[in-house]
């Protein structure tokens, strides 16, 4: 998508460690405009198949998955939570996941009553890297007997894999912008196509 590709050449900061900071318009301060069309483009890619709703993990990736909802026809959004509490009740489906930006790993939480058996679910998030929270959310759908229906990606970094090896076990992965290679020292980014 030329338009996120503009921006985070424009407005991203490439950080030591492959850190890319995209908190100007995508998680932290939100476009809410670029969201729909971040949203529109999902549904072009995802068009004829079946999305009875959409899962992503708290916090980055639901304001995304909120207004992509809009163009599959207002299905709900439900998120992971990472970290139980009160207002979790009854049964729930738990996984752990690595954080590549927080360096640790974390429980991820959803209740049962928001996933069921035979939904078709897409999964949408902000960043993939490793793809080890993406693997969370395709373990709880699984324990659910929910189908994976495809995976939305705002940002993947491209050359850390995840995103090819999630292809190559058959997700339909739609990246809107793969960053093929960054560096800090220039602040110099270069995008697959």
């Amino acid at each position: 998508m030329q338009e996120l590709e503009e921006r985070i050449r424009t407005e991203g900061t490439v950080k030591p460690g492959n850190v890319l900071k995209v908190d100007a318009f995508l998680n932290h301060q939100c476009d809410v405009a670029l969201f729909d069309q971040m949203g529109k483009a999902w549904a072009e890619h995802f068009a004829g198949k079946r999305v009875d709703k959409i899962l992503t993990i708290e916090a980055s990736g639901i304001g995304i998955a909120c207004v992509a909802a809009r163009h599959f026809g207002n299905v709900p959004v439900v998120f992971a939570k990472k970290a139980q509490s009160i207002n979790l009740d009854g049964d729930q489906y738990v996984t752990t996941v690595y954080s590549f930006t927080k360096q640790r790993e974390f429980p991820v939480i959803v209740s049962k009553k928001f996933l069921n058996e035979g939904e078709h679910v897409l999964l949408i998030d902000d960043f993939l890297a490793n793809g080890k929270a993406l693997r969370g959310l395709i373990d709880i759908c699984d324990h659910a007997g929910a189908t994976v229906a495809g995976i939305g990606i705002a940002v993947e970094k491209g050359f850390q894999g995840g995103g090819d090896q999630l292809r190559a076990d058959g997700f339909d992965v739609d990246s809107l912008a793969i960053v093929e290679s960054m560096d800090a020292s220039t602040g110099e980014i270069v995008f697959r196509h």
